[in-house]
């Protein structure tokens, strides 16, 4: 009788625990499933600030910094200088919108470091191959450099791997096509690269 007692006494405390226990259990998936929902509909907006220090402006503007340092200005006697669209250097005729935008980042400062940039938008198939695949300015854009008295034409070429894009920048003189300066510098494939090197159908 004593036994039966304390058997029906202890029953109402594993009750409460088994009860204590389901409801632990399905507070904690109602927290997991808001979570999750957060988790996906949640996005981080850009600010101005990371904007004003974006790495892809900062590249384009030390590689142009690269290019011309120490270059001497007065020697071009104030002629304008070209700026042609960067090309894919698979493809000299083709340029995704990453060449386009490089380009007019590169005219802004090569502006800015004191040159005469003319603004033309220079089509892209601004080469010619000769020999064993030497670059050449083509003779388009020779005539279009004597039309405006330009002794140099700012070009370039990119090309795509698995993680980063190569850009290769050349000073070149339009007498002759010789490169006076030159520098190479790479990219990271991140989402904006990526969406950059998609060419528009």
């Amino acid at each position: 009788s004593v036994h039966a007692s304390v058997v029906s006494q202890r029953q109402p405390e594993g009750s409460l625990a088994m009860k204590s226990t389901a409801l632990l259990t399905a507070l904690a998936a109602v927290l997991l499933t808001g979570c999750a929902a957060n988790n996906g509909t949640v996005r981080i907006e850009p600010t101005y600030q990371e904007a004003a220090s974006n790495q892809f402006l900062q590249s384009s503007r030390e590689a142009v910094n690269k290019l011309v340092a120490g270059f001497d200005l007065n020697g071009l006697g104030g002629a304008p200088v070209l700026v042609a669209t960067v090309v894919n250097v698979n493809d000299l005729s083709r340029s995704a919108p990453l060449g386009r935008t490089l380009s007019e980042l590169y005219a802004s400062q090569m502006a800015a470091s004191g040159f005469n940039v003319k603004e033309l938008k220079l089509r892209g198939d601004v080469f010619v191959k000769e020999g064993a695949g030497e670059l050449l300015l083509s003779r388009e854009i020779k005539d279009i450099a004597r039309n405006h008295n330009a002794s140099l034409v700012l070009v370039g070429t990119y090309s795509a791997a698995a993680s980063y894009t190569f850009v290769s920048l050349k000073l070149v003189r339009t007498e002759d096509s010789r490169i006076v300066r030159g520098h190479d510098y790479a990219l990271p494939n991140d989402r904006d690269v990526q969406r950059l090197l998609t060419v528009p159908r």
